[in-house]
């Protein structure tokens, strides 16, 4: 039997609020940067938590950019993949049926069930080429 979910405390919404209010994925410090300076009285450390938490319960997206920080956005539910600009951040989520196939057929030649995946694919978007 697992421990019943505790509610979350104002810091930890306040933080969900404001993830929920970028649609572009972000770091924890831009994210802890932006709730200060809209006058919400939260630690950096929890932060930290209640992402890492979120990411881990599957509630939030995290993806590692070229530089090897974590940043992280509020997605749609369902599998999915992302395009990302490397230059401002700007995310498209893209569906990748022929990735999909692909991995379920290479786990099945190894012999691996109960397979899972991500994909992020970067690049420079239109208005970052066009600067």
């Amino acid at each position: 039997m697992t421990a019943p979910r505790r509610r979350p405390t104002r810091q930890q919404a306040a933080v969900v609020e404001r993830l929920g209010q970028s649609e572009d994925f972000t770091s924890a410090q831009e994210l802890h940067a932006r709730m200060r300076e809209a006058g919400d009285k939260v630690g950096l450390a929890t932060v930290y938590r209640t992402l890492t938490s979120l990411a881990a319960a599957g509630e939030v997206d995290m993806i590692r950019t070229d530089e090897g920080e974590a940043v992280y956005r509020m997605c749609s539910t369902g599998h999915h993949h992302h395009l990302v600009c490397r230059h401002c951040g700007r995310t498209v989520e893209i569906e990748g049926p022929a990735v999909e196939k692909w991995a379920d057929r290479v786990a099945a030649e190894h012999g691996f069930t109960d397979v899972s995946h991500t994909l992020e694919v970067f690049g420079t978007c239109a208005g970052c080429t066009d600067r």
